[in-house]
């Protein structure tokens, strides 16, 4: 049996990984998520480890997708005794939007007003709560997907009649002020293990609502420049106070300051964050190296623990 099993939906991400586990001699097999099936009464694992790398905006490229059936998935393998790598726990947290809200204020982090609602028929009365330009978005999204911005309630209401709003996969809609990001940059902080890795500021973010910054994402947005970013101590407490209440093992937190009052505003917790393009220029190193001594770590603990 491999060590390490990885789940995966996109068929080019996850190269530059697949790249250092080769380069690192990890016993490894993957799990494509197309045409994957499992029988619940058996509770045996592919490996001791499982790195689950399922894409939320999977729903973009399949019209059957994996979201739900990963969450069930995951808490098989974790019944079968394996480690599972960014786990159901934090597939909870992933495939909801409005749940990442609620843990953000939680500990008592800033986020942009929001109403939650169930139907589409609710959306102009939630935003009429709300300070415009407004942002509706599915509380299940990834690569900027099924998310509007209406610069008036009139507006809204107009297309509202006409078209219909966006709503989410899950039924599950967000109505969310729209933030105007101070200097227009958002920052994603990485963690690993519950601990903070790096910050990035993506430039230009008012430009798109795509901000993926993995190499195969970067080729269609010229307008967005990446930089290494040094987030204050205060900001990465937070963002690590969020990743162990997510129980994210790997995954970005994004944040931006809101240029009306310089609150800086929690948005997003991305399990699957993608590493930062041209890491070596950005960063001066490879993130990837760095999970892998992660995954090699957790694989020396199963081993332990089986002895």
């Amino acid at each position: 049996m491999a060590d390490l099993a990885i789940y995966y939906e996109h068929p080019e991400w996850f190269k530059p990984l697949f790249a250092v586990l080769e380069k690192r001699g990890v016993s490894w097999i993957p799990l494509p998520v197309q045409e994957h099936l499992f029988d619940p009464s058996d509770l045996r694992a592919p490996a001791p480890v499982v790195l689950n790398r399922l894409a939320m905006s999977s729903f973009l490229r399949q019209d059957e997708h994996a979201i739900f059936y990963s969450q069930a998935l995951m808490a098989h393998y974790e019944a079968a005794g394996a480690r599972v790598i960014n786990g159901s726990a934090a597939l909870t947290i992933d495939t909801s939007k409005a749940r990442q809200m609620t843990l953000l204020r939680s500990l008592g982090l800033q986020i942009p007003a929001t109403v939650v609602v169930h139907r589409s028929a609710d959306i102009v009365r939630a935003a009429a709560e709300l300070r415009f330009p407004v942002m509706v978005k599915g509380d299940i999204g990834g690569s900027g997907a099924g998310m509007a911005r209406y610069d008036s309630l009139e507006d809204l209401a107009a297309f509202a009649e006409e078209n219909g709003c966006p709503t989410g996969i899950n039924g599950v809609t967000l109505v969310q002020e729209y933030v105007p990001a101070r200097n227009g940059q958002v920052i994603r902080c990485e963690t690993l293990n519950g601990k903070f890795l790096y910050a990035i500021a993506l430039n230009g973010a008012g430009s798109t609502f795509d901000l993926c910054p993995a190499d195969v994402c970067m080729a269609d947005k010229p307008s967005i420049t990446i930089e290494a970013y040094t987030p204050s101590p205060e900001i990465v407490r937070a963002v690590e106070a969020v990743a162990r209440a997510s129980h994210l093992d790997v995954g970005g937190i994004e944040y931006m300051v809101d240029d009306r009052d310089g609150v800086e505003r929690f948005y997003d917790i991305n399990a699957l964050s993608n590493f930062v393009a041209n890491p070596l220029d950005v960063l001066g190193y490879d993130p990837h190296e760095k999970l892998v001594d992660f995954v090699v770590d957790e694989i020396a603990k199963t081993r332990k623990a089986a002895a």
